[in-house]
């Protein structure tokens, strides 16, 4: 995968506060000399660093959406409708969004190595109690507790891709990155679709548990040690300050709302997909229902492409385009078809990824100070989209059935284009209100 282009812009998206990034929306990427020890593509560790984070999105998405392949037998399992059971999703990603931005200050102090492995272990313990749950009260608890110690892990490598990686990589490398998650997401739901058919569902959590467990081993051994890294104060008022400075930039606030509209699509129509494939006019058995999270490896190839896209198109281009297919792809899965169905999923994982790797990319490259908080606040809008589209794309559903769904997903669409012509806007005016250079004198 070749780097991004380094003359993509840096802010396509609006103007920022002059601390973040430059005004003009024209200015170019600066890619600089290479950084002693910083990584790159053919430098030493650069391809241990993505295998190894690669890994790590693998068990972050597998153990965070372990159950949303399994709702409908766990619905059958607990005699609970489609927006109780989404809980076991949603209480794991809104758990996630809560605690993303505490955990992401300490490993400010204590290093993102060191938070990154402690949150792969100990989700991975809950993991492996997860099948054990007695009741639907006890499997969304424990789901909580998993999706809590999963959130030092987002925000802490994204800060640790932006310290270690030379800038014009970072795209990239953060595509890879979220390729993994991809990986995971898929693999999990294939793995526990089929073998919840045929052992159920908690053989089929235990599996995705044991899956983790050997990621989170890889991602031990193979992380590079972080060269970059200097460690920060642990102090409540400077962290409060680290915050409001970032949510008052007026490019980091679309980036936060563009992840989280985009993650809503996403939530909402994966979370009730099974539902829909598992009714008539499809039918379809579990394993069958579990196998059409296949398409997630359009998410691989779309994240990864992020950087060429930007390259391509600049970020305000490539958002476009990433909307674009999401809204096609919602409109074609309206028909009663499967071919038409799995080609709008097709299109809805193409674009999500994609807009995505661009956004969280974005803010990497935005914040030039506070860079864990920065991505915390971003992973908490991205993780309460994904639990509001869950709830509420499951209650669409039980209300509209699959129609309501997809106008759900339209609506958070077209808040996502909203947004971006918003920065669109306000770009064109700062540069406006920019001063005339001076002319040259002689």
């Amino acid at each position: 995968m070749p780097p991004a282009s380094t003359g993509a812009p840096t802010v396509t998206l609006g103007a920022a506060a002059p601390s973040s990034v430059p005004a003009s929306e024209s200015a170019p990427a600066v890619a600089g000399p290479a950084v002693p020890g910083r990584l790159e593509p053919g430098r030493p560790g650069y391809r241990r660093m993505s295998f190894s984070l690669f890994a790590a999105g693998v068990a972050t998405f597998a153990l965070l959406y372990s159950t949303q392949a399994l709702l409908p037998a766990v619905s059958a399992s607990f005699g609970a409708t489609a927006g109780q059971a989404s809980w076991t999703v949603s209480a794991a990603t809104g758990a996630l969004a809560l605690c993303v931005l505490p955990l992401s200050a300490l490993s400010e102090r204590f290093g993102r190595r060191r938070m990154m492995t402690a949150s792969l272990a100990v989700a991975v313990l809950v993991g492996l109690l997860v099948p054990f749950a007695p009741s639907l009260g006890w499997l969304i608890a424990l789901r909580a507790v998993q999706g809590a110690a999963l959130a030092g892990l987002p925000a802490s490598a994204m800060a640790y891709l932006a310290e270690e990686v030379r800038p014009r990589a970072l795209v990239a490398a953060i595509g890879l990155f979220v390729a993994g998650n991809s990986i995971g997401g898929m693999s999990g739901r294939i793995l526990t679709g089929w073998i919840a058919q045929l052992w159920g569902w908690r053989a089929a959590l235990g599996a995705v548990g044991l899956l983790a467990a050997g990621c989170a081993v890889v991602f031990h051994f193979m992380i590079p040690r972080a060269r970059h890294f200097t460690p920060g104060s642990l102090d409540p008022r400077a962290l409060a300050k680290t915050v409001t400075t970032h949510l008052s930039d007026p490019l980091l606030l679309r980036l936060y709302a563009i992840g989280a509209l985009f993650m809503t699509v996403f939530g909402a129509v994966y979370t009730v997909i099974g539902y829909r494939l598992a009714e008539e006019p499809f039918s379809l058995p579990q394993g069958v229902v579990g196998s059409v999270f296949l398409v997630y490896l359009v998410g691989t190839l779309s994240s990864a492409a992020a950087g060429r896209l930007v390259g391509r198109l600049g970020r305000r281009g490539a958002l476009y385009l990433a909307v674009s297919t999401t809204a096609a792809g919602l409109l074609l899965s309206l028909a009663d078809r499967l071919a038409a169905v799995l080609l709008g999923l097709v299109l809805i994982t193409a674009g999500f990824f994609a807009g995505h790797a661009v956004a969280s990319s974005s803010v990497s490259r935005t914040a030039t100070t506070g860079r864990a908080q920065a991505s915390a606040l971003y992973q908490s809008a991205y993780y309460l989209g994904s639990s509001a589209g869950g709830t509420l794309g499951a209650v669409a559903f039980h209300s509209g059935g699959w129609t309501g769904t997809v106008a759900l997903g339209l609506f958070a669409v077209l808040g996502v284009v909203t947004v971006t012509l918003y920065g669109s806007r306000a770009a064109r005016a700062e540069r406006l209100r920019a001063p005339d250079p001076e002319p040259v004198r002689n």
